[in-house]
């Protein structure tokens, strides 16, 4: 079935709750192992095809924002959203109660129990209100960016729809278009202080509620970290500045050389990286998907397969337009067992990095599709992220494809930029900390924490006084830190082991993509650190890794020196 023709029907909340009533009735009351699994197998029906329903609201609420019908609808699922949680609940206590645990636990494996219990410390009916009113003010946050209609270039333009003119090599034109950018956020500035600060209260006392000092823990919790504690993320952060924060400041000095502009770089001359442009995608959107479809046939029979079905069934949508919602993202119908990938593509590099990245989630469920239980289709996002992020630095191999004469300029820019993203990611979480730690910080102190961290992850960066991004107001354009917090630091983590599926792609191709769909085909039955053993992968919590990959990074990078020929 195309996504097109995929129905929509609100849940009725009555008839789930009388559903979940039943089925939890039905568990308790198993009088052997056959009945139970019999019980648990409808309860998984019934979650799935919930979920199923609200990934279709959301997602073409995301498509279209202004759709009055799924706008509602989207409203509806914050509202019931806490309310399953708490359904959720009931049966997962249930479970971990129930006297055929043992049998359940070799027949389903140790770590949904590990994680069921992690999920229980995570929530409960006491903090369903401050539940309902952060996915609220998400949503509000959400629709604020999507409306952007920002005046440039005697055009109107939304913030996707600006991006390629923030790479302009024209200085005058990038620099103006920043400066619009910044504009449009100054302008929100109040509104985005103010949903910020009510986030930030709403977590906080929910983290209070179930016994916590603030929401820290009760971030770590929802983010379901099984095999690592906030300590091992404090490391983790000081190995970035210790390893990749030299190596990215050396990479800044050589790109405003290469470019003509002046150390420390502004914003926008940092988002020049050569002088005759960035690297962009050969061709129009339409040539790129094909492309895409032609390095997955190349890649593998079932990655071939695979895009095939996404493209059939329409199970993409990567142009962006007006009201649509900005960044990328990939999700899941579960009564399909198909993926879905929403995006914007912009004229950049970044389209092409859709093709990979968000595709290689897409991927990651299509090969996990019918694993049951439904929880281990997926590992903790951070594992999700290495899917993705490894996917990328396969797509090299069809860089003549995807950008034709800028192929050899792309890879220098994919790879400097994974490693200079490092501090970038290290610092949104570290922000994230600290603002949790505090949550009396006003708006104007979250400012200037920002602009403090600045010089420790980013001394490139030069705060000039523009408006927005000079002031330290840049992190408010980052909507995993409105939306998603403490997620931010999954980018990193998972960046750690792509360097490493890379350093193994330049000596031993078909090894790497071996290990790679043997990480994939593990799904989130191991936690992250026994899938990186799977891999034959280093943590990122052992110093060395970062210092591993730094130092391959820069090697490569040296011996591959772009020139003002290159593009």
């Amino acid at each position: 079935m195309k996504f097109s023709e995929m129905p929509y029907e609100r849940p009725d909340w009555d008839e789930v709750k009388a559903q979940a009533g039943k089925i939890c009735q039905e568990f308790s009351d198993a009088s052997s192992l056959t009945l139970a699994k019999d019980a648990f197998v409808r309860w998984e029906r019934l979650i799935s095809h919930v979920d199923t329903m609200f990934s279709l609201a959301n997602i073409r609420h995301t498509i279209d924002t202004a759709d009055p019908f799924y706008e509602q609808e989207a409203d509806y699922f914050d509202e019931m959203s806490p309310l399953l949680t708490e359904l959720q609940q009931q049966f997962v206590r249930l479970l971990m109660d129930s006297p055929f645990r043992k049998e359940l636990e070799e027949s389903y494996g140790r770590l949904l129990f590990l994680n069921h219990e992690i999920f229980l410390k995570a929530f409960s009916a006491d903090i369903i209100p401050e539940t309902q009113e952060t996915n609220r003010l998400e949503t509000e946050y959400q629709k604020l960016l999507a409306s952007a209609q920002i005046p440039f270039d005697g055009k109107t333009l939304t913030l996707s729809q600006l991006a390629p003119y923030k790479q302009s090599p024209d200085d005058v034109q990038r620099r103006a278009a920043w400066q619009a950018e910044g504009t449009f956020y100054q302008e929100c500035g109040e509104k985005l202080d103010k949903i910020f600060d009510q986030l930030v209260h709403l977590r906080d006392a929910m983290g209070k509620k179930l016994g916590y000092d603030n929401f820290v823990p009760l971030g770590y919790l929802q983010m379901n970290r099984n095999c690592y504690t906030a300590e091992d993320v404090a490391r983790f952060r000081e190995g970035v500045v210790r390893y990749i924060v030299p190596v990215a400041d050396r990479l800044y000095r050589e790109q405003a050389q290469r470019t003509g502009l002046s150390y420390p770089l502004s914003f926008a001359d940092a988002a020049l990286h050569f002088r005759d442009g960035n690297p962009r995608p050969a061709g129009t959107p339409e040539e790129i998907l094909a492309a895409g479809k032609a390095f997955y046939h190349e890649l593998s029979e079932e990655t071939g397969t695979f895009i095939d079905m996404m493209l059939d069934r329409e199970l993409m949508d990567v142009l962006s337009k007006k009201g649509k919602a900005g960044g990328g993202y990939c999700t899941e119908l579960a009564d399909y067992d198909v993926p879905f990938i929403f995006a914007n593509f912009n004229g950049t590099a970044d389209d092409v990095e859709v093709i990979t990245h968000e595709a290689g989630h897409a991927f990651a469920f299509y090969c996990a599709a019918g694993l049951f239980p439904s929880e281990y289709r997926s590992p903790t996002l951070e594992a999700c992220e290495i899917h993705s992020m490894t996917m990328e630095f396969f797509g090299w191999r069809s860089k003549d494809a995807f950008f034709g004469r800028d192929a050899e300029k792309f890879c220098y820019h994919h790879l400097s930029g994974a490693l200079t993203f490092l501090p970038y990611g290290a610092m949104v979480d570290h922000f994230q900390h600290l603002v949790y730690e505090q949550p009396e910080m006003t708006p104007s102190q979250r400012h200037e924490t920002w602009k403090t961290l600045l010089k420790t992850y980013m001394p490139w960066m030069k705060l000039d006084g523009s408006p927005f991004y000079g002031e330290g107001k840049g992190w408010q354009r980052q909507i995993h830190i409105y939306e998603n917090p403490f997620y931010y630091i999954d980018y990193c983590l998972a960046q750690t082991a792509a360097l490493q599926f890379w350093m193994l792609m330049q000596q031993q191709p078909e090894e790497a993509w071996r290990r790679y769909r043997k990480l994939v085909g593990k799904a989130g039955t191991q936690t992250l650190t026994e899938l990186l053993q799977t891999a034959g992968l280093h943590s990122p919590f052992e110093e060395e890794t970062l210092g591993e990959i730094a130092d391959a990074g820069e090697a490569w990078l040296t011996a591959h020196q772009p020139t003002t020929e290159i593009g």
